[in-house]
């Protein structure tokens, strides 16, 4: 089916922009628009057939993201990836084809935002880390795959409203924490404004729709103060002969709205500044002067006043804001800039697409452009990560824009995140300046190290030789990269000590027979190629400071000898008993249920304290020489070794009915961590997540020593005590953690 025998049979069901019919029209006069009717003629094949949730095409959507791209002012590429964004993941065709047929660019743009649904990932998070990692590895080539992306996001958000609830604010927490200030940081201020909006629309819907019934109420008075301000202003500056492209006011999103409202614990009837003004004039000269018109027209009020003309953003935003007090004494937002800072401000990196002048037709972002270096930190920060959570939580921190401007003593702008202190300075200036700092004079004077630094400020930073990081930086700095070099160093510095300490734990997991022979053997060395380390002791050293589990070792270990290899119980020297008692009936199928204790029916069993054991352990029964009937331990306790056979008892474990699972057993365990501050209420935070009561909690610290925090918990069972574990030793601050029953061993 041609272009245009496309339009004339779907012109009902799929509605074409102009600018797209134009182009099918006159797609022979020159080859970009030839290649973008190609592109969706293609994408119209492929789709055909598929229906989006609404019921409609799916080749409406493709059409809405292409359209965007061009609003923007992408090329016939950008436009092209726009109507092809989503064939490789829905239909059959393979990248290879993509190229064949439009190229090596178009196919680079599309596997670059291709979604990894493909990719089995263990969790929620994860599969959020990965899909960001492939995306911003995408940018450091090619920043329009961002942009490509950024535009399928906001047409989904447009059609958000026929997914169920649920699935509305999955996306719309997502898009307000990664996406949005993605477009914020790239400067593309349509796109963000709207983003937010749609996300507010979703994840506050009361407020939301009545915040757009306020301002709707006071449409008409807006409109008469906005009017009066512009003809001010206007008088004024044409008195002046200053050239005024655009004046005009505008009533802010309903987001920001928002947001003012809450940060500032007003009522939308206390916010009065909901309206912004922007003057666009012909050059910078007429920028300052159309600011001293604003001061002389209405008065200013202190401190609100930036110069992003003389500092751009790292977005490359640029623009004079002021605010002033009107006639009618509410204050009045003004924005002052040129019309190319205006395309910047709404269209961010989309108004200055870079071409590689080698010859090559690649589109790059360039390795020098300082005004980018937020990125390639990122880019940097992420090669070194392994947790999921920890990396979207940095994802967002360094997407979020509140940055400080510092000097060199060279007198070099460094940008830096609000709240930095001279250690993110020295480490963004270069790991090792970091690593052998030794103090910071800050304009001229010796600065406290968790100081934060201002605007303006002049940072020297002094090394020596024979200087190291603190873990306590760790409780102040700002910076993901500075806190991973932080972590890296002590991992490095530590490494002999990290290896005896996976030395141990794998020894507990393993057993001490044959434990240095193993560690030599074939098996173990392609567990530790399966592993993805150099060497054993590299596998071990990683294993001391948490990066990974016994049980993955073990796991491994067990794949690559193809058999079952048991686990070494737990051996403990004492008998003290759990304050849990109960009675096992008699009639084991009357009463299924009632005891989660099977064997030994009619007498009373109480819980070891010496094992603690779980459901999911194999457990053994002890007749007490007191009246207390059986104690439950654990098979292969220490205590039970010499316990005369007449007295032992086989039970096992009630799996019966839902009545017995509520049943919680006391655990204590012991958590080595990075001495920082919030570890504890970090810890806390995700076993509160999981409903898990927490009986007792202590933490014992020592100058630049790991903290060792004991916890006693409720867990149900061995499975929630082995998922706690995985959730816990996730965290990038944990350097082991074990479970104690007595002697401290697990």
């Amino acid at each position: 089916m041609t272009a245009i025998s496309i339009i004339e049979s779907q012109a009902n069901e799929v509605k074409l922009p102009r600018w797209l019919r134009e182009c099918l029209i006159n797609q022979q006069s020159e080859s970009n628009e030839a290649l973008i009717c190609q592109a969706f003629n293609f994408a119209y094949e492929l789709h055909e057939g598929q229906y989006r949730k609404s019921g409609e095409p799916y080749i409406a959507h493709p059409i809405a993201v292409a359209s965007l791209l061009r609003d923007l002012g992408g090329d016939s590429v950008t436009i092209a990836a726009g109507f092809l964004h989503d064939v490789v993941e829905d239909t059959e065709v393979t990248p290879e084809e993509i190229e064949a047929m439009f190229g090596v660019q178009v196919r680079q743009l599309v596997e670059g935002v291709t979604k990894l649904s493909k990719f089995n990932f263990s969790s929620n998070t994860e599969r959020q880390a990965e899909n960001f990692r492939k995306m911003f590895l995408a940018m450091a080539t090619d920043i329009r795959v961002i942009v490509v992306k950024l535009a399928d996001r906001l047409h989904n958000m447009r059609t958000l409203n026929h997914l169920k609830p649920e699935k509305q604010r999955r996306i719309s927490r997502e898009t307000r924490d990664i996406f949005a200030p993605l477009a914020n940081r790239l400067g593309i201020g349509r796109f963000k404004w709207e983003l937010e909006d749609l996300c507010f629309k979703y994840l506050e819907p009361e407020a939301y729709e009545e915040i757009k019934a306020l301002i709707a109420e006071r449409r008409a008075d807006r409109e008469a103060r906005i009017a009066t301000v512009t003809e001010t202003l206007r008088s004024r500056l044409e008195k002046l002969n200053v050239k005024v492209i655009e004046l005009k006011g505008r009533p802010k999103h309903l987001y920001g709205i928002y947001q003012k409202m809450q940060r500032q614990q007003k009522e939308f009837s206390q916010i009065y500044d909901i309206a912004a003004f922007r003057i666009i004039v012909e050059s910078n000269e007429e920028c300052y002067r159309s600011l001293a018109v604003v001061h002389d027209a209405f008065k200013p009020i202190p401190g609100r006043f930036k110069d992003y003309i003389g500092l751009p953003k790292p977005n490359r935003y640029q623009s004079l804001h002021t605010t002033v007090v009107g006639s009618n004494g509410r204050p009045i937002e003004v924005q002052i800039r040129t019309m190319e800072m205006h395309q910047i401000a709404e269209y961010g990196i989309a108004a200055h697409w870079k071409y590689k002048e080698t010859g090559s037709s690649n589109q790059m972002l360039s390795p020098e452009d300082s005004k980018f270096a937020w990125l390639r930190q990122l880019l940097e920060w992420q090669k070194d990560v392994n947790d999921a959570q920890d990396y979207m939580e940095n994802v967002k921190d360094n997407l979020y824009e509140d940055d400080v401007y510092v000097f060199t003593p060279d007198g070099d702008v460094i940008p830096l995140a609000h709240g930095a202190t001279p250690v993110d300075f020295a480490y963004r200036i270069h790991s090792e300046v970091g690593n052998h700092m030794k103090g910071a004079r800050v304009n001229g004077r010796w600065s406290v190290l968790s100081k934060p630094l201002e605007n303006g400020d002049i940072v020297e930073i002094v090394t020596q030789k024979n200087s190291h990081p603190s873990l306590d930086w760790l409780n102040f700095v700002v910076s993901p990269t500075a806190r991973t070099r932080i972590r890296q160093w002590y991992k490095r510095s530590h490494r002999n000590e990290n290896i005896a300490r996976g030395k141990e734990l794998l020894e507990k997991e393993m057993g001490k027979s044959g434990f240095d022979s193993l560690l030599k053997s074939e098996p173990m060395q392609i567990v530790t190629q399966r592993c993805n380390y150099h060497s054993v002791d590299d596998m071990l050293a990683a294993l001391g400071y948490g990066e990974i589990t016994q049980n993955h070792v073990v796991n491994r270990l067990r794949d690559v000898v193809k058999e079952q290899q048991p686990v070494e119980e737990i051996k403990v020297s004492t008998e003290e008993d759990v304050e849990i008692s109960n009675y096992i009936p008699h009639n084991k199928e009357k009463q299924k249920g009632k005891s989660p204790i099977v064997g030994g029916e009619g007498m009373l069993y109480h819980i070891a304290g010496c094992c603690k054991p779980l459901p999911g352990e194999s457990i053994i029964g002890v007749v007490t020489l007191s009246s207390r009937g059986i104690s439950i331990h654990r098979q292969g306790c220490h205590n039970v070794e010499q316990v005369p056979g007449e007295r032992i008892i086989p039970v096992n474990w009630n799996d019966g009915t839902e009545e017995t699972k509520p049943l919680t057993y006391p655990v204590d365990i012991q958590i080595e961590a990075m001495d920082r501050v919030g570890v504890l209420k970090d810890i806390l935070a995700r076993l509160s997540d999981r409903g898990v009561n927490i009986r007792n909690a202590g933490v014992r610290t020592g100058k630049n020593k790991p903290a060792l925090i004991s916890l006693s918990l409720d867990i149900r069972d061995r499975q929630q005590l082995e998922y706690i574990f995985q959730r816990i030793k996730s965290m990038s601050d944990i350097l082991n953690i074990r479970r104690v029953i007595d002697s401290g061993d697990r």
